[in-house]
């Protein structure tokens, strides 16, 4: 069996491209809207979804044959929290300054939409180890997103890339200025929205004709 039709190898990859959370399946906008002022708390935030998609997916397929069905949510929600509360504790711990710029939407990971549809519809459903590379694939799908938006906001409306001057003074002086409008909500939706309509209308067109 080669490694591309491998199943593990469709559970990561799929969802980082083919399925996006945000791009195709629409979940974790609100999150991605806020954190994507900087690049770095950009970063912070999608490997801290990451890991708690992942092993929350691990944990929960690992539980699956003993979880009473009508229980099935509290025990998934308490998973993920879990996770989340460990996730904003070593922040805390090591990256101070970044985790109060990200301020609750760490702990909001809790409510996103993309950590407890995978824990419902993947991994209740599905081995250990095919769950885990569909979390660790949809962390990576959130994080590219979230990065993608983060780098143009940041250019564009700072003239920085984590917090380093990139337009250079001589731009500045010759009239160019800064788009304010770059760091407000709106301008992450529109990002977004555009690299939905990327996605549908010119990736997978493309995949269409192959």
């Amino acid at each position: 069996m080669s490694l591309k039709s491998s199943p593990y190898y469709k559970a990561l990859t799929e969802p980082i491209l083919g399925n996006n959370p945000i791009n195709i399946q629409m979940l974790g906008i609100c999150s991605a809207l806020a954190v994507t002022v900087q690049l770095n708390t950009a970063i912070v935030m999608g490997l801290s979804m990451t890991f708690v998609t992942a092993f929350s997916s691990l944990i929960v397929s690992s539980m699956r044959h003993h979880i009473p069905r009508n229980i099935r949510i509290i025990v998934e929600l308490f998973v993920i929290s879990s996770l989340v509360i460990l996730t904003d504790q070593v922040l805390k711990a090591f990256l101070y300054d970044i985790s109060k710029q990200l301020s609750v939407f760490v702990g909001l990971i809790i409510t996103n939409c993309a950590v407890m549809g995978r824990a419902e519809t993947y991994a209740l459903g599905n081995p250990p180890g095919l769950s885990f590379c569909d979390g660790l694939g949809n962390g990576l799908g959130y994080s590219l997103v979230l990065v993608g938006v983060a780098f143009i906001r940041e250019l564009f409306g700072s003239g920085s890339l984590f917090g380093l001057q990139i337009i250079p003074d001589a731009l500045y002086q010759a009239g160019y200025s800064d788009m304010g409008f770059m760091l407000l909500a709106p301008a992450a939706f529109i990002i977004i929205g555009l690299f939905v309509w990327f996605q549908k209308a010119v990736l997978q067109k493309d995949e269409g004709i192959k």
